[in-house]
């Protein structure tokens, strides 16, 4: 599968997705944004791939937005369907079904910052630096942004962020929940393809459910949410996963996952 905008690397059970627009900070514009989809379902259906990457080339960006130059002159109709192209494509990750993590090796702006709270997990280098500035250019975010940051750092922490449109540092990001972790610039992407290794050596089906649980769980009734997960519970106790967990738990010794 061929690309103009993106790497795909596979690393054993790890996929590593970069986005490849150094030279315009990686921003996201259409071709790229169908790329990305076009990558993630192929991760998604990759039964070899465990665990995802998604990171930014060069040093400076993870993706430091949208392309202006493409916003600046759409109109309402192309407004919308710009957006609902983006939302479909970043809710393919977050429900992708294997733990994605966010590489965030630089600036992560605006469309930026929304395909890393897409993700499960965000590793991000100390010299990261996230933010929603679209209020900046008379625009709201698009890519669900509004919507997945007031659910990581709560209602207070995100209208700030938006309202004000400014860049929180790294280890702000850390301390609000906009990132699981943070590490030194030139530790990030082999802390990355560690944390991803071990993840993807977990049981593939309990991830899958434990995902599932946490997404579908938060849009619902905490009742509606128990009852998903005595669901997911269920059909997870009927995997060769879980008797394999269950017996190397007992006999003392390393578990070897199939997916089944």
């Amino acid at each position: 599968m061929g690309f103009e905008n993106l790497l795909l690397e596979r690393d054993g059970a790890v996929g590593v997705l970069t986005i490849n627009r150094p030279q315009v900070l990686n921003a996201l514009n259409t071709p790229t944004i169908d790329e990305l989809r076009r990558a993630v379902l192929d991760l998604k259906h990759d039964a070899g791939v465990r665990a995802v990457i998604v990171t930014g080339a060069g040093e400076k960006a993870f993706v430091a937005g949208a392309d202006i130059n493409e916003l600046a002159v759409q109109r309402p109709v192309e407004g919308k369907e710009h957006a609902l192209r983006g939302q479909h494509v970043f809710d393919l990750i977050e429900n992708m079904g294997k733990p994605v993590i966010a590489a965030i090796n630089g600036y992560a702006l605006g469309g930026g910052c929304e395909l890393a709270m897409a993700c499960t997990l965000r590793v991000a280098a100390d010299t990261a630096r996230l933010g929603q500035p679209e209020v900046n250019l008379g625009i709201i975010p698009g890519y669900a942004g509004t919507q997945r940051l007031a659910r990581l750092v709560g209602k207070g922490v995100a209208l700030d962020l938006l309202l004000s449109g400014r860049q929180v540092t790294a280890a702000e990001a850390l301390q609000v929940g906009l990132v699981n972790r943070v590490v030194p610039a030139a530790e990030l992407m082999s802390e990355s393809k560690r944390l991803a290794s071990e993840l993807a050596a977990k049981p593939p089906v309990a991830v899958r459910y434990i995902i599932e649980a946490v997404n579908r769980g938060l849009e619902v009734s905490f009742d509606k949410a128990q009852f998903l997960e005595a669901t997911l519970f269920g059909l997870v106790a009927s995997t060769d996963d879980m008797r394999e967990g269950t017996a190397a738990f007992l006999e003392k010794r390393k578990a070897d996952f199939k997916g089944r």
